[in-house]
């Protein structure tokens, strides 16, 4: 067997699908929130994700990008359908064209959409690695095709036999890889894939992701590191306090950030070292904190007034989406 057959999935798309090019994933306006009781038994409530909008097409790796604490594995936990019950989940999100409901995310989880956790405490500790692997794929000779996988990720035979406590970070971080590669997921959820790789595996690990979209895939890859992202992605959301500020193509990311559109984004990219390495004062907004205006106006240089009396919404500007006034 061809090891890029094992990439692809059985599970072919609707032709309608295919046809008018609608997203495998959508999301519009998505928000979170979580109830909690204080002293005295009172109910309040914590807002983490505010009207949260993305698409993602067959093939296509889309970055969402935020800073710690932004609500970005939250965003994914939400995709599968598996927060706590003080959960309170609204907006619309769509797969293959259809309403994402609790019950179809139950049906679908782990089947059609697949996560590459940011924990490796994710792996079953009970499990030896290449079972792992092997309990994911459907088809027969499920040891061979786990071995051929790993050899593809840089692991061992004996790697197969061990177990996670037995494995370095690196190469957990690497069995978990190997199972959505095996899987016949249509979407899959990269949840901060590469922290604590060494540089050759984590470009080994970006490298695993590429293919994951060339065999059809589509992948949605959450992180914090900017540069990871423009390295693997087609396009890049933004995500700030917990909405997208701004859905620019790779393209826009050069030079001073003069084709971004949004002041936030244009501030990471100058953050950068290979760029003018200028840090960006002040921090986000707290999850639960009353924002009235633009979540980004106590910081952006080019605020005014208007800026914290009314949130923007999302808008079309030459090819991208963002959210600002100014833009």
């Amino acid at each position: 067997m061809d090891i890029n057959q094992v990439e692809k999935s059985d599970h072919t798309l609707p032709n309608s699908l295919i046809k008018d090019k609608t997203p495998l994933f959508e999301v519009n306006h998505l928000s979170l929130t979580f109830r909690q009781y204080k002293k005295g038994l009172r109910e309040s409530s914590t807002q983490v994700i505010r009207d949260f909008s993305l698409k993602i097409h067959q093939g296509e790796i889309v970055a969402v990008v935020g800073a710690s604490g932004s609500g970005k594995s939250l965003l994914a936990d939400a995709i599968l359908g598996i927060l706590p019950e003080n959960a309170d989940v609204k907006g619309d999100l769509k797969f293959a064209g259809e309403e994402l409901t609790m019950e179809k995310q139950m049906l679908l989880r782990g089947k059609d959409i697949s996560l590459i956790p940011q924990s490796t405490n994710a792996l079953d500790p009970l499990m030896k690695a290449g079972k792992q692997v092997q309990s994911v794929i459907k088809r027969k000779n499920k040891k061979s095709i786990q071995e051929r996988i790993f050899h593809k990720v840089g692991l061992s035979k004996k790697a197969g036999e061990m177990y996670p406590f037995e494995l370095s970070g690196g190469m957990a971080r690497r069995v978990l890889v190997s199972t959505a590669m095996v899987s016949e997921a249509k979407l899959v959820i990269a949840d901060e894939p590469t922290p604590g790789l060494d540089e050759h595996a984590r470009n080994e690990t970006i490298h695993y992701i590429k293919q994951l979209a060339d065999g059809g895939k589509s992948i949605m890859f959450i992180t914090h590191d900017i540069t990871a992202a423009l390295e693997v992605a087609d396009k890049v959301a933004v995500f700030y306090a917990g909405e997208t500020v701004e859905i620019a193509n790779i393209d826009d990311f050069t030079g001073k950030g003069e084709n971004l559109r949004h002041p936030y984004t244009r501030a990471l990219w100058n953050a950068l070292p290979q760029n003018d390495f200028i840090p960006l004062k002040g921090s986000q907004p707290l999850p639960g904190e009353t924002i009235n205006g633009c979540a980004f106006e106590s910081r952006c240089p080019i605020a005014v007034e208007y800026c914290a009396q009314k949130p923007p919404q999302n808008k079309s500007v030459s090819g991208g989406i963002v959210r600002c006034f100014h833009a």
